[in-house]
């Protein structure tokens, strides 16, 4: 495995959202620039991914967007970096997966979730070993990591796997989770 370049980012997209959440975001978007990163995001200029991929592009980072057509007008592509667009919801999971040799989930909605259950999923399945780190606040993921605890204790899947990703509270320890599990994924 080379070294890791790229981050896939999924977040919400939402403008309405407590501005901790927002807040989170720019500070991931900046860290992951400061480092060294690629940011690869579902292209859009509103919510959590606006401000994850602003801060990023402001720091100097490297962006990646990649946009379905039909979210054109709702998600509004953030034109300032890189992007690429697509058909379908499975053309940019993809590719978002391709481009990418880690994940980040910073908190959101049912899109959010589903992003990230897939790439356990697809891990899970022996697809892929790209480590994973989820990035909270207050903790907004607690109740995700209840129900992996609650599968795992009733052996629907090995504790081992729970190795794979990573609960986390800032943008330095997701980054650091993110480095160790993809050195030792090697």
């Amino acid at each position: 495995m080379a070294a890791m370049k790229s981050i896939c980012l999924y977040c919400g997209s939402s403008d309405e959202v407590d501005p901790k959440y927002i807040a989170l975001a720019k500070d991931l978007g900046k860290r992951l620039a400061e480092s060294g990163y690629r940011l690869v995001y579902g292209g859009g200029s509103v919510g959590l991914m606006g401000a994850s991929a602003n801060a990023a592009h402001e720091a100097g980072g490297e962006v990646l967007g990649i946009m379905p057509r039909f979210l054109l007008t709702k998600e509004r592509i953030f034109e300032q970096v890189e992007h690429r667009i697509v058909d379908t919801m499975h053309e940019r999971k993809q590719m978002m997966f391709d481009e990418s040799d880690a994940f980040i989930v910073l908190p959101g909605g049912i899109g959010t979730l589903e992003e990230a259950v897939e790439m356990l999923s697809w891990a899970r399945l022996g697809l892929h070993s790209k480590p994973m780190a989820f990035l909270d606040v207050d903790g907004f993921w607690s109740p995700f990591f209840e129900l992996m605890s609650h599968i795992v204790k009733d052996k629907f899947t090995p504790s081992e796997f729970l190795d794979q990703f990573a609960h986390t509270n800032t943008p330095d320890e997701a980054i650091e989770a993110l480095r160790v599990r993809h050195i030792d994924m090697k």
